[in-house]
Protein backbone atom coordinates (compact mmCIF):
# COMPACT_ATOMS: atom_id res chain seq x y z
CA UNK A 1 0.00 0.00 0.00
CA UNK A 2 1.35 3.30 -0.96
CA UNK A 3 1.90 6.55 1.26
CA UNK A 4 -1.23 8.13 -0.02
CA UNK A 5 -3.48 5.34 0.31
CA UNK A 6 -1.83 4.68 4.02
CA UNK A 7 -2.64 8.62 4.74
CA UNK A 8 -7.23 7.66 3.16
CA UNK A 9 -7.00 4.69 5.50
CA UNK A 10 -6.11 6.33 8.39
CA UNK A 11 -8.34 9.48 8.04
CA UNK A 12 -11.25 7.01 7.37
CA UNK A 13 -10.81 5.36 10.44
CA UNK A 14 -10.66 8.62 12.18
CA UNK A 15 -13.36 9.51 10.88
CA UNK A 16 -15.67 6.54 11.59
CA UNK A 17 -13.97 6.69 15.11
CA UNK A 18 -14.92 9.91 15.95
CA UNK A 19 -18.68 9.02 14.02
CA UNK A 20 -18.69 6.67 16.96
CA UNK A 21 -18.11 8.59 19.50
CA UNK A 22 -20.60 11.37 18.16
CA UNK A 23 -23.23 8.85 18.16
CA UNK A 24 -22.71 7.99 21.63
CA UNK A 25 -22.67 11.25 22.60
CA UNK A 26 -26.34 12.13 21.00
CA UNK A 27 -27.81 8.45 21.71
CA UNK A 28 -26.75 9.20 25.50
CA UNK A 29 -28.84 12.56 25.63
CA UNK A 30 -31.65 11.66 23.71
CA UNK A 31 -32.44 7.61 22.91
CA UNK A 32 -34.30 8.43 19.76
CA UNK A 33 -31.49 9.75 17.73
CA UNK A 34 -31.11 5.86 17.78
CA UNK A 35 -32.85 6.45 14.36
CA UNK A 36 -30.65 8.86 13.31
CA UNK A 37 -28.23 7.22 9.89
CA UNK A 38 -24.77 7.61 9.64
CA UNK A 39 -24.39 10.13 6.56
CA UNK A 40 -26.51 12.69 8.67
CA UNK A 41 -24.27 12.59 11.75
CA UNK A 42 -21.09 12.85 9.28
CA UNK A 43 -22.74 16.01 7.88
CA UNK A 44 -22.95 17.58 11.42
CA UNK A 45 -19.31 16.36 12.21
CA UNK A 46 -18.16 17.80 8.87
CA UNK A 47 -19.98 21.32 9.85
CA UNK A 48 -18.37 21.49 13.39
CA UNK A 49 -15.04 20.32 11.51
CA UNK A 50 -15.35 16.83 13.15
CA UNK A 51 -15.02 18.32 16.55
CA UNK A 52 -17.36 15.99 18.77
CA UNK A 53 -18.72 17.81 21.51
CA UNK A 54 -19.34 20.86 19.02
CA UNK A 55 -21.20 18.38 16.48
CA UNK A 56 -23.39 16.24 19.07
CA UNK A 57 -24.45 20.37 20.75
CA UNK A 58 -25.57 21.60 17.13
CA UNK A 59 -27.55 18.09 16.55
CA UNK A 60 -29.02 18.16 19.60
CA UNK A 61 -29.81 21.67 19.13
CA UNK A 62 -31.19 20.76 15.89
CA UNK A 63 -32.96 17.92 16.58
CA UNK A 64 -35.07 20.06 19.51
CA UNK A 65 -35.19 22.45 16.79
CA UNK A 66 -37.34 20.11 14.40
CA UNK A 67 -39.30 18.40 16.32
CA UNK A 68 -40.85 22.52 17.77
CA UNK A 69 -40.32 24.15 13.97
CA UNK A 70 -41.91 20.97 11.90
CA UNK A 71 -44.32 18.84 14.32
CA UNK A 72 -45.70 17.26 11.55
CA UNK A 73 -42.41 16.37 9.80
CA UNK A 74 -42.94 18.27 6.97
CA UNK A 75 -44.35 21.96 6.31
CA UNK A 76 -47.35 22.21 4.04
CA UNK A 77 -48.09 24.72 1.02
CA UNK A 78 -51.22 25.42 3.45
CA UNK A 79 -48.84 27.29 5.90
CA UNK A 80 -46.70 29.41 3.17
CA UNK A 81 -49.35 30.48 0.96
CA UNK A 82 -47.76 34.42 1.07
CA UNK A 83 -43.81 33.04 -0.16
CA UNK A 84 -45.58 30.87 -2.50
CA UNK A 85 -47.19 33.39 -4.00
CA UNK A 86 -44.26 35.29 -4.47
CA UNK A 87 -42.72 32.43 -7.13
CA UNK A 88 -39.51 33.22 -6.31
CA UNK A 89 -37.76 29.77 -6.36
CA UNK A 90 -37.46 26.84 -8.78
CA UNK A 91 -35.95 23.92 -9.23
CA UNK A 92 -33.72 23.11 -12.00
CA UNK A 93 -31.80 20.07 -13.38
CA UNK A 94 -28.72 18.46 -12.19
CA UNK A 95 -25.15 19.82 -11.80
CA UNK A 96 -22.37 17.87 -13.46
CA UNK A 97 -21.68 15.83 -9.86
CA UNK A 98 -25.49 15.11 -9.81
CA UNK A 99 -26.37 18.00 -7.21
CA UNK A 100 -30.09 19.05 -7.80
CA UNK A 101 -30.35 22.79 -8.98
CA UNK A 102 -31.99 25.81 -7.54
CA UNK A 103 -32.79 28.73 -8.95
CA UNK A 104 -33.36 32.29 -6.86
CA UNK A 105 -35.11 35.07 -8.44
CA UNK A 106 -33.96 38.10 -5.72
CA UNK A 107 -35.89 40.72 -7.35
CA UNK A 108 -39.25 38.65 -7.00
CA UNK A 109 -38.77 38.70 -2.62
CA UNK A 110 -40.04 41.02 -0.26
CA UNK A 111 -40.23 41.00 2.99
CA UNK A 112 -43.39 39.46 4.80
CA UNK A 113 -45.24 41.82 6.03
CA UNK A 114 -47.77 39.77 7.01
CA UNK A 115 -48.92 38.77 10.86
CA UNK A 116 -46.28 36.03 11.69
CA UNK A 117 -44.35 36.72 8.52
CA UNK A 118 -41.19 36.46 9.46
CA UNK A 119 -41.62 32.86 11.13
CA UNK A 120 -44.01 31.96 7.57
CA UNK A 121 -40.86 33.04 5.50
CA UNK A 122 -38.72 30.63 7.65
CA UNK A 123 -40.79 27.73 7.16
CA UNK A 124 -40.84 29.03 3.32
CA UNK A 125 -37.25 28.33 3.72
CA UNK A 126 -37.15 24.90 5.50
CA UNK A 127 -39.77 23.90 2.78
CA UNK A 128 -37.54 24.59 0.27
CA UNK A 129 -34.39 22.89 1.90
CA UNK A 130 -36.82 19.61 3.09
CA UNK A 131 -37.70 19.89 -1.39
CA UNK A 132 -33.44 19.87 -2.33
CA UNK A 133 -33.12 17.23 0.41
CA UNK A 134 -35.72 14.70 -1.13
CA UNK A 135 -34.07 15.61 -4.56
CA UNK A 136 -31.21 14.43 -3.00
CA UNK A 137 -31.86 11.66 -1.87
CA UNK A 138 -33.09 10.17 -5.24
CA UNK A 139 -29.68 10.85 -6.63
CA UNK A 140 -26.52 8.65 -6.25
CA UNK A 141 -24.21 9.55 -3.76
CA UNK A 142 -24.88 12.96 -3.40
CA UNK A 143 -26.02 14.96 0.04
CA UNK A 144 -25.52 18.52 -1.48
CA UNK A 145 -27.40 20.83 -4.01
CA UNK A 146 -26.20 23.68 -6.36
CA UNK A 147 -27.95 27.14 -6.27
CA UNK A 148 -28.12 30.39 -8.46
CA UNK A 149 -28.81 33.16 -6.94
CA UNK A 150 -30.29 35.62 -9.78
CA UNK A 151 -30.05 39.23 -8.49
CA UNK A 152 -30.79 40.42 -11.67
CA UNK A 153 -33.51 43.94 -11.15
CA UNK A 154 -32.98 43.56 -6.96
CA UNK A 155 -33.13 46.56 -5.14
CA UNK A 156 -33.68 48.16 -1.85
CA UNK A 157 -37.08 47.49 -2.00
CA UNK A 158 -36.15 43.33 -1.83
CA UNK A 159 -33.68 44.09 0.62
CA UNK A 160 -34.86 42.01 3.57
CA UNK A 161 -31.81 41.79 6.15
CA UNK A 162 -33.60 40.00 8.63
CA UNK A 163 -34.92 37.31 6.64
CA UNK A 164 -31.61 36.83 4.74
CA UNK A 165 -29.58 36.15 7.91
CA UNK A 166 -32.76 34.09 9.43
CA UNK A 167 -32.14 31.76 6.32
CA UNK A 168 -28.95 31.93 6.67
CA UNK A 169 -29.28 30.86 10.10
CA UNK A 170 -31.21 27.47 9.07
CA UNK A 171 -29.08 26.42 6.31
CA UNK A 172 -26.01 26.58 8.80
CA UNK A 173 -27.15 25.30 11.81
CA UNK A 174 -29.84 22.71 10.37
CA UNK A 175 -29.07 21.74 7.16
CA UNK A 176 -24.81 21.82 7.67
CA UNK A 177 -22.93 19.99 4.44
CA UNK A 178 -25.78 20.57 1.98
CA UNK A 179 -24.90 23.64 0.14
CA UNK A 180 -22.24 22.43 -2.72
CA UNK A 181 -22.03 25.71 -4.20
CA UNK A 182 -23.98 29.17 -4.79
CA UNK A 183 -23.82 31.11 -7.84
CA UNK A 184 -24.46 34.79 -7.23
CA UNK A 185 -25.60 36.41 -10.69
CA UNK A 186 -26.11 39.86 -11.76
CA UNK A 187 -25.18 41.65 -8.74
CA UNK A 188 -25.77 45.31 -8.51
CA UNK A 189 -23.64 47.75 -6.83
CA UNK A 190 -25.92 48.62 -4.33
CA UNK A 191 -26.60 45.03 -3.46
CA UNK A 192 -23.15 44.69 -1.89
CA UNK A 193 -24.49 47.65 0.49
CA UNK A 194 -26.41 44.53 2.06
CA UNK A 195 -23.30 41.91 1.21
CA UNK A 196 -21.19 43.88 3.76
CA UNK A 197 -23.87 43.26 6.63
CA UNK A 198 -24.21 39.55 5.87
CA UNK A 199 -21.16 38.37 4.82
CA UNK A 200 -19.84 38.45 8.81
CA UNK A 201 -22.53 35.89 9.77
CA UNK A 202 -21.73 33.33 6.94
CA UNK A 203 -19.29 30.52 8.60
CA UNK A 204 -16.07 30.16 6.90
CA UNK A 205 -16.98 26.91 5.04
CA UNK A 206 -20.04 28.43 3.64
CA UNK A 207 -17.95 31.77 2.43
CA UNK A 208 -15.66 29.15 0.18
CA UNK A 209 -19.19 27.72 -1.89
CA UNK A 210 -20.00 31.29 -2.96
CA UNK A 211 -19.07 32.47 -6.67
CA UNK A 212 -20.02 35.76 -7.66
CA UNK A 213 -20.22 35.22 -11.64
CA UNK A 214 -19.22 38.09 -13.96
CA UNK A 215 -22.23 39.23 -16.30
CA UNK A 216 -19.83 38.53 -19.45
CA UNK A 217 -19.01 35.27 -18.12
CA UNK A 218 -22.08 34.22 -16.92
CA UNK A 219 -22.62 30.92 -19.46
CA UNK A 220 -19.22 30.03 -19.83
CA UNK A 221 -18.69 30.12 -15.92
CA UNK A 222 -22.17 28.24 -15.03
CA UNK A 223 -20.82 25.46 -18.07
CA UNK A 224 -17.74 25.02 -15.82
CA UNK A 225 -20.32 23.14 -13.34
CA UNK A 226 -23.44 22.43 -15.04
CA UNK A 227 -23.82 20.37 -18.64
CA UNK A 228 -25.79 22.49 -21.60
CA UNK A 229 -28.95 20.45 -20.66
CA UNK A 230 -29.26 20.62 -17.18
CA UNK A 231 -28.91 24.63 -17.50
CA UNK A 232 -31.92 26.80 -17.45
CA UNK A 233 -33.02 27.82 -20.46
CA UNK A 234 -33.10 31.48 -19.19
CA UNK A 235 -28.96 31.58 -19.20
CA UNK A 236 -28.73 29.86 -22.30
CA UNK A 237 -29.34 26.14 -21.58
CA UNK A 238 -32.06 23.92 -22.35
CA UNK A 239 -34.07 23.36 -19.46
CA UNK A 240 -36.94 25.40 -18.32
CA UNK A 241 -37.74 26.42 -15.02
CA UNK A 242 -40.29 24.51 -12.45
CA UNK A 243 -41.57 26.48 -9.05
CA UNK A 244 -40.42 24.79 -6.45
CA UNK A 245 -43.44 23.91 -4.93
CA UNK A 246 -44.47 22.10 -8.04
CA UNK A 247 -41.15 20.41 -8.19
Amino acid sequence: MDQGSIEKESIHRNEQLKLSLLRSFVESRDPSTKEVDDLTLRRFLRGRNFDVDKAGAMFLKYIKWRRSFVPNGFISESEIKNEIAQNKIFAGGNDKKGRPILVLSARRHFQNTTPGGYHEFKRFCVFVLDKLCARCRMGVGQEKFCAIGDLQGWGFSNSDIRGYLGALSILQDCYPERLGKLFLLHAPRIFMAVWKIIYPFIDDNTKTKIVFVENQKLKSTLLEDIDESQLPEIYGGKLPLIPIQEA
